[in-house]
């Protein structure tokens, strides 16, 4: 019997890294079967803004070039798309359980193409959480602001949910398997409150000292900023600072576990 051996400097490499887009589409199927994300990063966050927007008269009160009640939109569709960022993000903790990770790693799949596809399956994600919230708002009729408003604020929101798919990848490479989500749910909450994303803070406030260290608190108000015409420079560098801090984060835990092959 003859056993031919191939040279691995010779093996073909697939186009764009092994980006493709049928493993995208699955991995995006993936997500949307997952009943714990859809119930908690597209119900729950819809549900917010319905029990938070129709419990009283304060969603009516003028803000920026808006209402209330357009306000707490924004913050809804930004914690939903967090939150379905994140859990993109981490089902790499249950891949590196199942070994699939270690596969993928055996694969010509460069790792630039592999992140690129998690951060895409993260951006689909947040823009379908955005989406139901927004959808909510104009069933519901209380939110008022005018459509370029409505518009932009909802792109920054899909761009601020990369901050968190980082974090997600992140603490995907850090927790072993499905303990990863049990942490970004209940830490994302806490941060949401801590941030002002469920209220505003008062500035000045010992709280409001508190939350411009936060995650959430940058990434809220460039959300908001179309809408309240608000963007102080500390939230700027305090959304920048903290994605390049998770993307460097997830670079670092990706490296590490990539080097053991």
């Amino acid at each position: 019997m003859t056993v031919t051996s191939i040279d691995p400097s010779v093996r073909k490499v697939p186009p764009f890294g092994g980006f493709s887009l049928t493993v995208l589409g699955i991995e995006i199927r993936r997500m949307l079967r997952n009943r714990r994300t859809v119930v908690f990063s597209l119900v729950l966050p819809a549900a917010l803004f319905f029990v938070i927007t129709g419990s009283d008269e304060t969603w009516a009160e003028p803000v920026g070039s808006g209402n209330e009640a357009a306000y707490i939109l924004i913050s809804m569709a930004l914690y939903g798309a967090a939150l379905t960022a994140a859990a993109g993000g981490s089902m790499v903790a249950l891949e590196r359980a199942l070994g699939w990770s270690r596969q993928l790693r055996l694969t010509p799949l460069n790792p630039v193409a592999y992140i690129l596809t998690k951060a895409l399956v993260a951006l689909t994600m947040g823009a379908l959480a955005i989406a139901v919230v927004n959808a909510c708002g104009v069933v519901q009729g209380r939110a008022e602001m005018p459509l370029d408003v409505w518009v932009s604020a909802a792109l920054l929101t899909l761009f601020c949910t990369l901050t968190f798919a980082a974090l997600g990848v992140f603490v995907g490479y850090v927790v072993p398997g499905e303990n990863a989500m049990q942490i970004l749910g209940p830490g994302l909450a806490l941060l949401s409150f801590l941030g002002g994303v469920f209220w505003p803070l008062t500035e000045g406030s010992a709280l409001w000292h508190v939350a411009t260290f936060t995650p959430m608190y940058g990434v809220a108000m460039v959300a908001r900023a179309p809408l309240t015409h608000d963007l102080p420079w500390y939230a700027v560098v305090n959304a920048i600072a903290w994605l390049v801090l998770f993307v460097a984060g997830a670079a670092w835990r990706m490296s590490k576990d990539t080097a053991r092959v």
